[in-house]
């Protein structure tokens, strides 16, 4: 077994629509400046995986990283776990494995039922989990906000198949931690107008009454308007808001709603308790993604540091310009710091210093 510290859990940006609109990009910016270097984004295909597109639906995240995040040269890799028992299963080692060498977990759009179907109990859902619990960051959109709480709304079955109003089980990413969530996006939509109300994810204030009347009392809900993004820093245990809306928390019947750049506790949200990071993870998930982690770590120890770059190239500007003092002196203190120079015709190459 790897024994390795965890890190904290990392953090958790929650869209209310909006992951690739011109709005997003402050909150990526404030996220990937957070993050380690180089910025590496895992997008699951899996909310969408139901569409013949999901690929282009990915693809179109990608791109608006590469292109409006592009001072952080991000590495994304589109990650197709988009259905169970088939050859793009979320059960699949070679699929599930590209999340390992990411510090970024991404997932947005599509069906929440589907989403919820095709992740429960899933090689990639305890691979994102356990990531997450090891420092990387969740990134979530749209229907992939709905399908992280303990229930969860199942839109396309009411709002277009004329279900009954009712709650699904979601995938509790929350329940670990104390807190028992329902999360509603698109909390302030307007695409019916006048005519006909779809705040509420679609659902109409009307109709969202009844359906938070159907849940348990001691489930709070968390609604983000669109273009609006909830950060939860389970580490600092806070929770603020970044976009054009609001979030509204509704607890026991009583709605507070929270604005760009405010700052509540998490306790705000029920009664939070940090866990054992391994929890309800299989031990093999969790030693693969510990393994993943240490190997990470120590090819960051064989890497030089901008300092030694720094001196490096110092030492080659003293070379050429014939000052042989200087390159000895800049060589010894580039030796104290665990690396050593050798000079070959195409350039100096630096590797760990052998005492």
């Amino acid at each position: 077994m790897v024994n390795v510290e965890p890190p904290n859990p990392g953090l958790i940006v929650m869209f209310g629509s909006g992951e690739t609109a011109p709005s997003s990009q402050k909150v990526y910016d404030w996220l990937f400046n957070k993050l380690p270097k180089p910025v590496q984004v895992a997008i699951l295909e899996t909310p969408a995986g139901f569409q013949l597109n999901s690929a282009l639906v990915a693809e179109k995240i990608s791109e608006f990283l590469s292109h409006h995040l592009q001072n952080y040269h991000p590495e994304i890799s589109i990650i197709p776990a988009r259905k169970k028992d088939t050859l793009f299963s979320p059960d699949d080692e070679e699929i599930a494995s590209k999340m390992l060498t990411t510090n970024v977990m991404l997932m947005g759009p599509g069906s929440p039922t589907y989403a919820y179907r095709n992740l429960k109990n899933t090689l990639a859902w305890n691979t994102l989990v356990a990531k997450h619990r090891q420092g990387s960051a969740l990134v979530l959109a749209s229907a992939a906000v709905i399908t992280a709480g303990k229930y969860l709304l199942p839109i396309y079955e009411i709002y277009k198949a004329g279900d009954d109003l009712h709650w699904r089980e979601g995938l509790d990413l929350f329940g670990p931690y104390g807190l028992s969530l329902v999360f509603v996006s698109h909390l302030n939509n307007r695409e019916g107008g006048d005519e006909f109300d779809t705040s509420y994810c679609y659902m109409g204030l009307e109709r969202f009454n009844t359906l938070y009347a159907m849940l348990p009392p001691d489930v709070n809900v968390v609604g983000i308007d669109e273009h609006t993004a909830l950060i939860i820093n389970l580490d600092e245990e806070t929770c603020s808001v970044i976009g054009n809306g609001t979030v509204a928390l509704i607890r026991q019947g009583q709605e507070t709603r929270y604005k760009d750049r405010e700052i509540f506790n998490i306790s705000e949200l029920g009664d939070y308790n940090k866990i054992d990071p391994g929890e309800g993870i299989p031990p093999d998930v969790w030693e693969t993604v510990l393994e993943a982690l240490e190997k990470e770590r120590e090819a960051a120890n064989l890497s030089p540091t901008e300092q030694v770059l720094a001196l490096v190239q110092d030492r080659e500007r003293a070379r050429t310009s014939g000052d042989w003092n200087s390159a000895d002196l800049l060589r010894q203190q580039i030796q104290e710091m665990g690396w050593q120079v050798n000079d070959t015709e195409d350039g100096p190459e630096i590797k760990p210093f052998d005492k």
